[in-house]
């Protein structure tokens, strides 16, 4: 297969990169749209963004009404305000969610189209204000796509929205503004992370660049896992930071699965964390790929630190599962959807939203609307 690949925005990571952000928006004016969330102001990093942007000698126009439960309506909000205060860029401070939203706005601030015309599959005609991405969660699998994911507020339907090329100019990684998480949710965010690499490490669209990065990835995940069982003192800032960039980028160049589109599709439809799906869902898509890539799902045990010398491709498969069943157990994480409170019933629009969601088609087996069902019929 030949690799076709672009990287969009002008990267800077490490640690205080966050003191450059006004470098990257006084290319375009003098004025920026900040999407961000409220929990931000808890650590004051919102604060702390907007001192650094004045320093600059750069106006910072604070839109912080996104909720946890966002929905892509929620972006024509920013874009008006951003068409009103002439802004010059926008810039997306925070999780998932919030960079969904400001991605979108960046798009509808430019642009004559409406926000369902998005969701419902229309081109972006071109015109849109520069988009600066600084995220506070290292785990964004579309951080370097041309496609990213936002909740259709009609049905609370997960939909695939199309990003014109030149949309991201810039992407701040600081680590130190992830968020301040309990032992056990950031764990999940590890199970997140690596469930992400794994499918697009699996993917038919995989090729020998994204197996390289999403193998160092899977690696640090696996790094980051045991040392939340052990309580081991070791820099997992740092190392969520770099797994989530060779992450992003590993399934940039392939595509991520099935399990990704259920994680999404759950947490935009119900108030549970994405990272918190895709921890529950992860066992039963490992086990999928066991049957359809053996050869990769042995490699992952190896690169886990598994023993799987002298084992069979069967033995050490088998080991990969059994290994992140161990650790769930072991973190006392939620293994089951009914521990949510989620009815079995109301999943089925979830399956079937998860299941259209373009990428899928790169699974590395065919994944009918049944089968996305049969998975969170089995997690349940």
């Amino acid at each position: 297969m030949d690799i076709a690949f672009r990287l969009d925005p002008e990267l800077i990571i490490g640690t205080d990169t966050i003191n450059r952000i006004g470098f990257f928006c006084n290319k375009y004016g003098s004025r920026v749209l900040v999407a961000t969330e409220q929990v931000l102001y808890e650590n004051q990093s919102i604060e702390r963004l907007t001192a650094v942007l004045n320093d600059s000698g750069i106006e910072s126009i604070v839109f912080d009404e996104i909720p946890a439960q966002a929905t892509a309506d929620v972006a024509e909000t920013a874009a008006s305000l951003a068409r009103g205060a002439r802004c010059s860029a926008i810039v997306g401070f925070g999780g998932l969610k919030t960079q969904s939203i400001a991605r979108m706005a960046a798009i509808l601030s430019g642009s004559k189209l409406e926000v369902f015309d998005l969701l419902d599959g229309r081109k972006s005609d071109g015109a849109f204000l520069p988009y600066i991405a600084v995220p506070t969660t290292g785990r964004d699998p579309f951080l370097f796509s041309d496609y990213f994911i936002a909740v259709d507020p009609r049905d609370r339907s997960v939909k695939l929205v199309k990003s014109p090329g030149g949309l991201c100019a810039a992407a701040v990684v600081d680590g130190n503004l992830s968020e301040s998480l309990s032992d056990k949710f950031a764990a999940t965010t590890a199970f997140d992370g690596f469930c992400v690499a794994v499918e697009s490490y699996c993917s038919s669209k995989s090729s020998f660049l994204s197996d390289a990065l999403l193998e160092q990835a899977i690696s640090l995940y696996a790094q980051m896992m045991k040392s939340y069982m052990n309580n081991q003192n070791v820099d997992l800032v740092n190392s969520a930071t770099n797994a989530g960039f060779l992450m992003a980028l590993g399934s940039a160049v392939s595509a991520p699965g099935i399990g990704t589109a259920l994680a999404y599709a759950l947490n935009g439809r119900f108030p549970v964390a994405k990272s918190w799906c895709s921890t529950v869902l992860l066992p039963y898509i490992l086990e999928r790929l066991v049957s359809a890539r053996p050869e990769k799902i042995a490699k992952v045990a190896a690169l886990m630190g598994e023993p799987v010398e002298g084992a069979s491709i069967a033995d050490s498969a088998a080991m990969t599962v059994d290994t992140i069943r161990n650790c769930m157990g072991a973190l006392k994480v939620p293994a089951r959807f009914k521990d949510f409170n989620l009815s079995l019933d109301r999943l089925i629009p979830a399956a079937e939203a998860a299941r259209n969601l373009e990428f899928v088609a790169f699974s590395p087996w065919t994944v009918a609307a049944e089968d996305a069902f049969d998975i969170l019929k089995q997690a349940f």
